[in-house]
């Protein structure tokens, strides 16, 4: 039998051999640790005495047609404290405050917060920064930031858009065209000790900041300076709840004008542009906020009315089941299965031709055109006519045309979509479709973004919009453009009319839904000259009050823009009156 000092000595060893092996197996792990991993922790040990602040890069200009910069930015400062290199506490907190014009309960909890680095705040102008910085308060940091500034203040605002406290696009030609404006950030990376403190006269690692691109686009800022002041007296002058103006070259889709009112300080987005209700929720403030922000334009639909005879003109045109010379009777109203289809004229507008029936607006004729056409065929120039689709505007939140599904479509329904009713759509769908009827045939695509410039002016890229497919033929794009010229010269849309200038147009009045409330969307849409259209022009007046017929309130006002920018864009005047038929360049 093993005596126990025997086996203690065994004990012994087996506890040195176990001693070894864990020290083998440190020293192995330390040598792999200093041989293999030492530049990981290294660089471990390094980031810990790092800090890193980002320097904000320029977002790119916007600039109009004729070289305006509308949406640039304005240098501002961000103000932070970092917690440990603050040497008095309490003197920090009362300058803060005192410049800052901040409560000291805010301040003292942000400089006394053991963070990294704490913002106070942003946004601070350059005047204020300055002083600050001059101030040399230890573990203070005044960096220079950038603020998007507007030149024009509420000039377009719900298509340029604004940016959000990071300077990144929210609504509008900001966010659409984010990746070409933002730019990419720089940083700053400085040395700290043990403790945290900045250590004086260290390398400090430089990441310099890449300036975000210019934006060019269509907009020309007279041009919407005169629809905005249109739109403006129009509003006051009626009590609209709102009034648009689209302004658009129907050649190539380009739009000029864009005007919402009423339209808000893009300096100032988040301040409500009306009065807003006492007490009112957040909740119920940014729902204010969100409908001040939208573009009804191309946000909301509404129903046509009259303007969409212009559709219903061309398609009969086309598909040759009406010429200009056919006849017409018009009692009054139309009855359509068992439904009667008054015209706006009570007493009826007797014999006209189609010509005539255009010229006047009569619901009655168009009805007529649009049974001859039939369901399946309106329904198809309906599509053919890209109707059905989006305008792929440069724009977010653009809404479809609502209408009937072809299955649900009976004869009344055909009846009512023939003068404009019944279905929705957008102000920038009608004026891209009218442009595309007038110009020789051809679908544009509506768009505000030309090219892309570095700070070097040198272009990067430059946006295309291919010719769509043709809609219509030319001889039937020639058609349309008598028969509007005449609708100005002397039918319903006269009051358009503009001396020294040939003018087409059609006007139109529609009863908003439900109908029980006898509220009304005026509007009219004109371009010039009517031989060659250059120019065409679209304006919604919603909610008139008085006198709302679109022949009376909305064509006027399009004749005072014409009036402005015809002579700006360079149309010269003629005396030639139109009296021919299409076809002999008329």
């Amino acid at each position: 039998m093993r005596s126990s000092h025997t086996r203690h000595r065994e004990k012994t060893a087996v506890l040195f051999l176990l001693l070894s092996l864990c020290a083998v197996g440190l020293i192995g792990r330390l040598a792999y640790l200093m041989l293999h991993r030492a530049e990981y922790y290294s660089q471990m040990a390094e980031d810990l005495h790092q800090r890193e602040r980002t320097i904000k890069a320029a977002r790119g200009n916007i600039v109009d047609a004729k070289g305006k910069v509308i949406a640039t930015n304005r240098t501002v400062c961000t103000i932070s404290v970092i917690y440990n290199q603050v040497k008095d506490r309490e003197e920090v907190i009362r300058i803060l405050c005192e410049e800052l014009d901040m409560a000291e309960a805010d301040v003292r909890k942000k400089v006394e917060k053991r963070s990294s680095r704490e913002i106070i705040r942003t946004n601070v102008d350059k005047e204020t920064g300055d002083r600050i910085r001059n101030r040399k308060l230890a573990g203070v940091k005044v960096d220079e930031d950038y603020k998007r500034y507007y030149p024009y203040d509420s000039l377009a605002s719900k298509v340029l858009g604004f940016t959000g406290g990071d300077n990144q696009g929210i609504i509008g030609l900001e966010v659409e065209y984010e990746p070409y404006l933002k730019g990419i950030n720089g940083t700053i990376l400085t040395m700290t000790d043990a403790a945290g403190v900045e250590i004086d006269n260290a390398f400090e690692d430089r990441i310099e900041p890449v300036s975000g691109n210019d934006l060019h686009i269509s907009l020309d800022v007279n041009i919407q300076q005169y629809a905005e002041q249109a739109a403006y007296e129009t509003m006051e002058r009626k009590g609209a709840r709102q009034v648009s103006v689209i302004v658009m070259n129907p050649k190539n889709g380009e739009i000029m004008a864009m005007a919402n009112v009423p339209e808000f300080n893009l300096n100032e987005p988040f301040t409500l542009n009306t009065e807003a209700p006492a007490g009112i929720s957040s909740k119920e403030k940014q729902e204010l906020l969100n409908q001040m922000w939208r573009n009804p334009a191309i946000n909301d639909t509404y129903e046509p009315g009259s303007t969409f005879k212009i559709i219903t003109a061309a398609a009969g045109l086309e598909a040759g089941v009406v010429k200009l010379e056919d006849t017409f009777s018009c009692p009054g109203f139309r009855v359509v299965e068992d439904r009667k289809i008054r015209c706006h004229k009570v007493g009826g507008h007797g014999g006209e031709t189609f010509l005539q029936g255009a010229m006047n607006s009569c619901n009655p004729v168009f009805i007529d055109v649009g049974q001859r056409l039939g369901i399946d065929n309106y329904y198809r120039y309906f599509e053919q006519f890209g109707l059905r689709k989006k305008t792929g505007i440069d724009l977010p939140g653009e809404a479809a045309t609502i209408m009937h599904r072809k299955e649900n479509m009976g004869l009344v329904e055909l009846a009512t979509v023939s003068f404009g009713q019944s279905f929705q759509i957008t102000p920038i769908q009608l004026i891209t479709t009218a442009s595309s009827i007038i110009n020789g045939g051809r679908r544009v695509t509506p768009h505000f973004g030309v090219k892309v410039t570095n700070g070097d002016k040198t272009v990067v890229h430059r946006f295309s919009y291919p010719e769509g497919d043709e809609i219509l033929s030319e001889e039937t794009s020639a058609q349309m453009r008598f028969v509007l010229e005449q609708v100005v010269a002397e039918g319903s849309g006269n009051k358009a009319k503009l001396s020294g200038y040939r003018i087409g147009g059609k006007t139109a009045t529609s009863e908003k839904l439900p109908r029980s409330l006898k509220k009304y969307i005026s509007s009219f849409i004109g371009f010039a000259p009517a031989d060659d259209p250059q120019v065409i022009a679209l304006i919604t007046i919603d909610e008139p009050q008085g006198v709302y017929y679109g022949g009376t309130i909305a064509a006027p006002v399009i004749a005072d823009i014409f009036k402005n920018i015809l002579p700006y864009l360079g149309i010269e005047e003629t005396e030639e009156e139109s009296t021919s038929e299409p076809g002999n360049g008329s």
